[in-house]
């Protein structure tokens, strides 16, 4: 046998070990039940949209998907459950894009690296944060509730030390001078309760998960993080126009998977995830509790993620917070 043709068998022979130790192929994904891992406790903007999302996208996979929350470390305990997964290739990660994009900047012992061990699926909603207090609170506007931080305590819940509405009310502390004190919870559900409760004064949170509480007159808002005003609150002025100019902020939901997922099972699942999320009844839903349907491609939701880890890097370094 000539050493040409001893090298072209031992390269196709190395192309085929590596085909078969890869157990994920696009041709029969998926084989088995899908987890979407919540990294929250339910009740929160991800588990709405994951609970929207699960039986859709079971039908058009043709397995079952099952939602499974794994809260915990500010949504790193799931999402490092997911990057972690390997090439098992069926279990995939619905969250707060954009709180996973700052938890480089906060944490300094994570055990997975965001960027390098997860990549982008698509993107499904986005839900501004909604700026709301007790109604004991006797405030109507931002520059009122300012001016109230300084001449007494005002208790700040947020949804974890370093989660998007911490950095939220970070930004808008810094830009207006006003003075609170953050009370960190395991997720959103739980900071509204306590602020519902009047455990906590201020509440700074997904408008989806947060709507409910407002219409209901448990929670007075005061402001939206929307550059403009959305047509289900009409009468909320923004956040950008009670003085922060260009100021906005929100939570992004989308699906995120280990980067050893083939291109082609993203692809197919990003296209799928688009068609889900854009069916009149669940574009409705979301919609009428304050949440807009935004879709993103593969390519455009890691490109969002690497802005909004830049972006909020600087809040980050200013504020001085840092967790192990």
């Amino acid at each position: 046998m000539s050493i040409a043709r001893r090298e072209f068998l031992a390269a196709m022979g190395a192309v085929a070990l590596a085909s078969a130790a890869r157990p994920v192929f696009a041709q029969d994904w998926p084989s088995r039940t899908i987890r979407l891992i919540v990294p929250y406790p339910p009740g929160g903007s991800s588990d709405i949209i994951a609970r929207a999302i699960s039986q859709p996208l079971s039908a058009a996979l043709g397995q079952t998907v099952v939602v499974e929350n794994r809260p915990g470390a500010n949504g790193n305990l799931g999402a490092g459950q997911v990057a972690q997964s390997g090439e098992e290739g069926h279990t995939l990660l619905i969250c707060d894009v954009g709180a996973l994009a700052i938890s480089p900047s906060v944490y300094t012992k994570l055990n997975f690296d965001p960027s390098k061990d997860l990549r982008g699926v698509g993107m499904l909603a986005y839900s501004p944060h909604v700026l709301a207090v007790h109604p004991s609170v006797q405030v109507k506007t931002l520059p009122e509730l300012v001016e109230l931080s300084k001449r007494q305590r005002l208790n700040f819940a947020v949804t974890a030390v370093g989660s998007a509405p911490h950095l939220a009310g970070v930004a808008v502390e810094q830009a207006t001078a006003a003075k609170w004190e953050y009370v960190p919870y395991k997720g959103g559900s739980q900071a509204i309760t306590d602020t519902v409760g009047g455990q906590t004064q201020i509440i700074m949170n997904g408008l989806l998960a947060t709507l409910p509480h407002v219409q209901s007159g448990k929670l007075k808002a005061i402001a939206i993080s929307k550059r403009s005003r959305m047509d289900i609150l009409p009468d909320l002025p923004t956040i950008a126009e009670q003085g922060v100019t260009g100021f906005e902020s929100g939570t992004w939901q989308g699906i995120l998977v280990p980067r050893s997922m083939p291109d082609a099972v993203v692809q197919r699942l990003g296209a799928e995830l688009t068609k889900i999320i854009n069916q009149p009844d669940i574009k409705k839903k979301l919609n009428d509790q304050g949440a807009e349907v935004v879709t993103m491609s593969p390519a455009e939701l890691d490109k969002f993620f690497a802005q909004e880890r830049q972006r909020w890097a600087g809040v980050v370094a200013k504020a001085d917070i840092r967790l192990d």
